[in-house]
């Protein structure tokens, strides 16, 4: 069994502390939080199962405790990790892994020379879907992805940490990320607006990866809830709505085929349309945040990398770090 502590008991940490309660692999000695109203409430579920404190030095000096769950706001990620790593914890921290590249770079190097595994929670990537989806397009069947297609908007819950670029766009990054091998982007532009928070409340930002383009739209200021994929290929396309409880990922035989026709005389060839039929693939069932925290155990365990690991989080924060470039350049 792996002993761990989970830090932070706000909007985040009660979904970490159950999954990682539910992982009978796990034996689950803290809860740490700042604020005591939270613990409390913590100790209605978790009764005398869990140690309770308000000391973070107390969990990272226990020798006992092997790893840490980071599930504080962003801005505190950069300082816990570095003491976890420093007292030899492995580290479990929510994304986005820091507030910016330079951070996150320091944390990589940090836990590469003290030996311990940092896993940031791309949550999206241990879905089901998303692990069906790169089967798919890694089977060939697919063929070369021409573009991603991304919308995370909702009503709420605005932040004052983080934009929603930040806060949502992160997941789909980190999806095209996972889906494309991690090719590093080439170019980015993104625009925002600001309304209610001192971070965008509201951003579009598009990404040039070389072999395919990508679009990402993100808000907080929404009528409705969306969480929406759309990935063409040359050979078929697929999209995938979260929000669908039924058919939450459809797989369209359709595209486009170059035709040699020797009646057209102004060109040598012509574009047709194919449109096929839809299928339905079977997902397995899983939760992603526990499959997430499972990824971490056995990484721990084997002592191989995470597929989350601070090099896949890297990259993610690169994009973010050129679209916010970009908005400040145009303001």
């Amino acid at each position: 069994m792996l002993t761990i502590a989970l830090i932070g008991y706000g909007y985040w940490g009660p979904n970490v502390a159950r999954n990682i309660y539910r992982n009978k692999n796990f034996d689950f000695k803290y809860i740490c939080d700042l604020k005591t109203d939270r613990l409390d409430l913590a100790k209605e579920l978790y009764a005398n199962e869990v140690s309770y404190t308000t000391s973070f030095d107390e969990v990272i000096g226990d020798p006992e405790v092997e790893a840490v769950a980071l599930a504080v706001e962003t801005s505190a990620h950069f300082d816990l990790a570095k003491k976890a790593i420093l007292a030899g914890k492995h580290v479990y921290v929510e994304k986005p892994f820091t507030d910016n590249v330079a951070q996150a770079r320091e944390l990589k190097a940090l836990a590469e020379e003290r030996g311990v595994t940092v896993h940031v929670d791309h949550i999206m990537i241990y879905h089901p879907a998303i692990q069906k989806i790169k089967e798919i397009l890694d089977s060939g069947d697919f063929g070369n992805v021409i573009y991603y297609d991304c919308s995370r908007i909702n009503l709420g819950k605005v932040k004052n940490d983080v934009s929603c670029m930040w806060d949502l766009s992160v997941h789909d990054l980190s999806i095209i990320d996972y889906l494309s091998g991690g090719i590093p982007v080439k170019h980015v532009q993104a625009m925002g607006k600001r309304m209610y928070s001192a971070k965008e409340s509201v951003t579009f930002l598009s990404a040039d990866y070389g072999d395919f383009i990508a679009t990402i739209k993100a808000n907080w200021i929404s009528p409705i809830k969306e969480r929406k994929l759309i990935v063409a290929g040359t050979k078929k396309m697929l999209v995938y709505d979260d929000v669908d409880v039924l058919n939450k990922l459809i797989v369209y035989d359709k595209g486009f085929d170059m035709v040699n026709d020797e009646d057209i005389e102004y060109d040598e060839f012509v574009i047709k349309t194919r449109v096929g039929d839809g299928s339905i693939p079977r997902l397995e069932s899983g939760d992603a945040l526990f499959n997430s925290l499972e990824h971490f155990r056995r990484c721990i365990v084997n002592g191989c990398r995470s597929m989350s690991d601070p090099d896949a989080a890297i990259r993610v924060l690169e994009v973010l770090e050129k679209a916010d470039d970009c908005m400040i350049s145009e303001k």
